[in-house]
């Protein structure tokens, strides 16, 4: 099974086994006339297109702002942490965001969230850049996110609708979850230059985010709707209080479950320990950036943000590494397994190379940067960081997927995407400050450390998982 974001997918698993089989067609569907596994090559593409454009925008606004810092500091008479905080609840909305979401969508179907999605994205954003006080901006910015994230919760399980579980499904999967990486690398760059050519009016990094999903939003009005959940639903009618309650039960236990999991289990609490602080870790990365490159390199905000571009360059190296290895190693696994399943720990073998990369890259960018020292040495630290946070994730989500199954997988994945975007939404705010105390070698070095500390989790879980499997009282079978 490929990796995915959010929970939804998981959840398809359950709800529609006819279109799960080897094959991935669902021609045994008793929708299949209407089933988005049988449309047309155009159309899945169509729709495939709009979640990816989604989840890369979400996450976009959430660091567009990062170069605005000063202009807010001067507009609203507020200090540096304070000018942090419409990133930061922004993140926080994202991250509950998704909790609520995933379980509307089996009942008011996907298109409708999109709707919702695409629509609150360009209101508050528009209501961000029109804002005339602080309250006002940090009011519409968390609205933003909250109403904005049904596009992450939601978007693998659009393209397992489309896809299956085939080959295609897995690449589509691929191009989706790298959205929640390029966004926030890209959101400094771009928020700068449209600061540069609007003589830093700090406005334009929010009405750009509604520029870019005014298209999107058009493009939702001629989807169709994907979830053969909903499309069933449509042929049955049942009494609006009975739906409510029925909705809120279904949220209920999928956030108590979701909770429960990650306070109770070794596997989705290390993992999701790990992956949500390396997400984080970018964040702090990004903040850390506009201190470390202005002291000692002289950067405007502009080259700052083209200075992330090698994180980019770490992403692109860690999803075709991450595909190699699974053409490779776990092909290999797979014909060695007795049954064609290997355990899921198989799926940790590029979550190991990323514990390696992701110190290597913190602790050069921590002790290379220095008055006098050649940029491009500082800058070139971001491929390895960059490597090293996209390929863990992938990986630790495709076992955390596999190891759970369809029963528990939903909630794992779930909470995993609540604590990291939490993690992402504190960590800029104590960054600047430790590299003040600190300095610049010293700060990021803590970061650094903190990946050695982690770093034993991939391969402690490479080496017991299958024990862990065992004891654990979600899993129900660990062979």
């Amino acid at each position: 099974m490929s990796t995915v974001e959010t929970t939804d997918e998981v959840d398809e698993n359950k709800s529609k086994p006819e279109s799960l089989g080897s094959s991935g067609s669902g021609h045994d569907h008793p929708h299949k006339s209407i089933n988005a596994n049988n449309w047309s090559t155009g159309l899945k593409l169509y729709h495939t297109t709009i979640p990816c454009f989604l989840a890369f925008l979400i996450t976009f606004s959430s660091s567009v702002t990062s170069p605005a810092t000063s202009a807010l500091m001067a507009e609203f008479d507020i200090n540096r942490t304070q000018a942090l905080l419409p990133g930061t609840v922004y993140m926080v909305g994202l991250s509950f965001g998704p909790l609520i979401m995933a379980p509307l969508s089996e009942f008011v179907g996907r298109r409708w969230l999109y709707l919702v999605t695409s629509s609150s994205i360009v209101a508050f954003a528009s209501g961000s850049g029109a804002a005339q006080n602080f309250a006002t901006l940090l009011s519409c910015r968390f609205l933003c996110g909250f109403l904005g994230s049904a596009g992450i919760a939601i978007g693998a399980g659009t393209i397992l609708d489309i896809w299956g579980m085939g080959e295609a499904g897995g690449l589509a999967r691929l191009l989706f979850i790298m959205g929640p990486f390029l966004g926030p690398t890209l959101g400094p760059l771009v928020g700068a230059y449209v600061m540069h050519d609007h003589h830093g009016d700090w406005r334009w990094t929010q009405w750009v985010v509604a520029l870019i999903g005014a298209p999107i939003w058009i493009l939702i009005l001629f989807m169709k709707e994907t979830s053969d959940v909903r499309i069933q639903h449509t042929t049955k009618h049942s009494g609006r209080f009975r739906f409510v309650a029925l909705a809120l039960s279904i949220l209920k236990v999928s956030v108590l479950r979701a909770m429960s999991i990650l306070f109770t289990e070794a596997i989705a609490f290390s993992l999701t320990l790990y992956t949500g602080y390396g997400y984080a870790v970018v964040f702090s990365f990004f903040s850390s950036a506009v201190y470390v490159y202005t002291l000692d390199y002289d950067f405007n905000s502009r080259q700052i943000g083209l200075s992330f571009i090698s994180v980019v360059i770490g992403y692109f190296v860690a999803a075709v590494t991450y595909v190699i290895v699974q053409k490779t190693l776990y092909a290999r696994a797979v014909r060695e397994a007795p049954d064609g399943h290997p355990a899921p720990e198989h799926r940790l073998y590029t979550a190991m190379a990323g514990s390696v990369f992701l110190p290597i890259g913190l602790f050069w960018y921590a002790w290379e940067a220095h008055r006098g020292g050649h940029w491009a040495a500082l800058v070139a630290s971001g491929i390895p960081f960059g490597f090293g946070s996209f390929v863990l994730f992938l990986s630790s989500i495709s076992y955390l997927i596999e190891a759970y199954g369809a029963g528990a997988a939903a909630s794992a994945v779930a909470a995993n995407g609540a604590f990291r975007y939490l993690l992402g939404a504190v960590f800029p705010l104590f960054t600047i400050q430790m590299y003040e105390e600190l300095g610049v070698h010293w700060s990021g070095s803590v970061f650094g450390f903190l990946s050695l500390a982690l770093l034993p989790i991939p391969w402690i879980l490479f080496r017991y998982g299958h024990l862990l499997r065992r004891k654990s009282r979600f899993i129900t079978s660990a062979s």
